[in-house]
């Protein structure tokens, strides 16, 4: 019997909720309901998830219209909504105030959601506070071939409106384009804007440095806009094909204490409210870390807190049902996290990483998303381990193998 008084309702299908679901089972042991456009893995076949296919989950109606079913279904509880995805984040934001009275959704204003959302205006907080970002132009499509670029090939090309951008799927579409002369960024973006897309391009000078100059920064701040967990992890690998490029593969958390603060400036500066991460990369020439976006959620990657020992439901409920004031943490033990097999992880992480990742395995403190004994049926073994065979195809396929 569920003597809960809350029930976790999450809109998506990736590895993004399935990393959130695991997290309430294992605080709570509650199972949650989730909403996502396909009846696929790693949500489907889940006996944590109550998983409900909804092709047409992002139209704001049928969007409210689940939520307020699953608060009919669950009227004795507060129903917290959680999206996993920026499109479903945007909507619980924009449409919290017409949720049923025992729904729950921790997000800030749609107004500043949508400010957050767009890389353009992003930078321009980030000029505001401080905050070191990659040089940068925008680009607007009335400017055509004509234009000029204060910085040398390899380019990022990269939507300034990510939801809108994948409103407008095209053959060869990528999350980003690494354009290594003028004429392979002009076709991209040429592509880009035939295939409809209505918004800005985020052009910016490439940083150097392999996956493990990358980091990522999951924080989650209070109903009062006060940063209580800030965890940093140190990409070791991501992902290198097109649809999941810049996908994080392996995380080892570490401990930056001027970083963190910098971000909580920004944060708190903002009156932030819930989860938020950050995409970040050292820049070894200048010695500084700069921002490359705000995710206003937990990312696809969030395991990598909750297995540091920080798990994201207890905080989230503690807070918002349990009104706990509960002090500032900048997360200082190691962790391993991962969504790929030992051998991709070995095979792909540079070998100066190697003795640590080790070390960690040997202690215990290491997990996989998908890795949870207590979702362990026959089917749902059988789909981890050929998950586990299509990384090892993929990433064979499209990563290349570290030198040293």
């Amino acid at each position: 019997m569920n003597d809960l008084t809350f029930q976790p309702l999450l809109f998506g299908g990736d590895i993004n909720v399935y990393s959130v679901a695991r997290a309430f089972h294992e605080a709570y042991g509650v199972k949650s309901v989730a909403f996502g456009k396909f009846h696929t893995f790693p949500c489907a076949y889940s006996s944590i998830i109550d998983y409900r296919t909804c092709p047409s989950n992002e139209d704001p109606d049928t969007f409210l219209k689940n939520v307020e079913e699953v608060c009919r279904e669950f009227s004795d509880k507060t129903v917290i909504v959680l999206g996993c995805g920026d499109s479903y984040v945007q909507l619980a934001a924009h449409l919290k105030d017409k949720m049923p009275k025992n729904a729950l959704a921790p997000y800030i204003s749609g107004e500043l959601m949508d400010k957050l959302i767009n890389k353009e205006h992003f930078y321009a907080l980030c000029d505001q506070y401080g905050i070191d970002h990659p040089a940068t132009v925008i680009y607007d499509k009335s400017m055509g071939h004509d234009f000029e670029l204060p910085w040398d090939f390899p380019c990022i090309a990269k939507p300034a409106d990510g939801v809108a951008y994948w409103e407008h799927e095209f053959e060869g579409i990528k999350k980003v384009y690494i354009c290594q002369d003028r004429q392979e960024l002009l076709d991209a973006l040429d592509a880009v804007y035939a295939a409809g897309y209505p918004d800005h391009m985020i052009l910016q000078e490439f940083i150097p440095g392999d996956d493990t100059y990358m980091r990522v920064m999951t924080n989650y701040s209070d109903e009062q806009g006060r940063v209580k967990l800030m965890c940093l992890g140190h990409v070791l690998l991501e992902e290198h094909s097109p649809h999941g490029i810049g996908n994080h593969a392996v995380i080892i958390t570490e401990h930056d204490e001027a970083l963190s603060l910098k971000i909580k400036t920004l944060l708190e500066g903002l009156h932030y409210t819930g989860f938020s991460n950050f995409d970040i990369k050292y820049d070894s020439r200048d010695g500084k870390y700069k921002l490359f976006e705000i995710n206003c959620r937990q990312g696809r990657s969030n395991y990598y807190v909750t297995g540091a020992g920080y798990n994201i439901a207890k905080i989230l409920v503690e807070d918002r049902l349990e009104h706990k004031d509960s002090p500032l943490v900048i997360t200082e033990n190691q962790s391993l996290w991962r969504m790929v097999p030992k051998k991709v992880a070995f095979d792909f992480v540079p070998k100066a990483y190697h003795q640590q990742m080790k070390t960690l395995l040997r202690a215990g403190a290491a997990t996989h998303s998908l890795e949870y004994r207590k979702d362990y049926t026959l089917g749902r073994i059988w789909r981890v381990w050929k998950t586990h065979v299509g990384n090892m195809v993929r990433f064979n396929r499209h990563n290349k193998r570290p030198e040293n």
